[in-house]
């Protein structure tokens, strides 16, 4: 299937390919990566609806991009990248697991002592560029709560499927999924 889905984010339109998850279901392929113009766009929108924060934070993912223009916008000189995989500067890493929709196996998302000591007792901001199941969340959240950071809010430029629904979130857009002929399920 060669079909693609029209969005609109931050006043920008972008046509997203249709892709399988399996047989039966598509998702519309949102890649922020070389898309200065929305990342930019995406950035300050979210921003204008974000609580008051001290930290922001993503997992090691597309929303990179998204992170970096946030911190650069808002004046913030650090932000934090939960890695997927421990590396050699990180000392007393922390770690825990996620299952994403869009991975094909479990990863492990790792902080190290430097990251720790910049959320404690500080308000976090997590960003993503989707959430969809929200296992991505909920292993940023793991890290945070076991540093003793106090998470203000949870944003994304786009919400996928269920996420749509829910009130613990702060998106710029839903994104449906997608039947095997392209077309949204409600």
């Amino acid at each position: 299937m060669d079909k693609c889905y029209t969005i609109e984010i931050a006043g920008v339109k972008r046509d997203l390919p249709l892709c399988p998850l399996n047989e039966d279901l598509y998702i519309g392929a949102f890649v922020m990566f070389g898309d200065v113009e929305l990342t930019v766009k995406a950035a300050a929108a979210l921003l204008k609806k974000a609580p008051e924060f001290d930290v922001l934070i993503t997992a090691e993912s597309k929303g990179i991009p998204l992170l970096y223009e946030m911190a650069r916008q808002s004046g913030n000189n650090y932000y934090i990248v939960a890695r997927k995989g421990p590396k050699l500067y990180m000392k007393n890493i922390i770690t825990t697991q996620v299952d994403s929709i869009t991975t094909a196996h479990v990863q492990t998302l790792c902080i190290g002592s430097a990251e720790a000591d910049a959320m404690r007792g500080k308000r976090v901001l997590v960003v993503d560029d989707v959430i969809s199941t929200g296992e991505s969340l909920v292993a940023l959240e793991t890290l945070i709560n076991q540093v003793g950071g106090n998470i203000v809010g949870k944003m994304a430029v786009l919400a996928e499927g269920d996420a749509i629904g829910r009130s613990d979130i702060t998106y710029l857009s839903p994104l449906p999924l997608f039947d095997k002929e392209g077309n949204p399920i409600k």
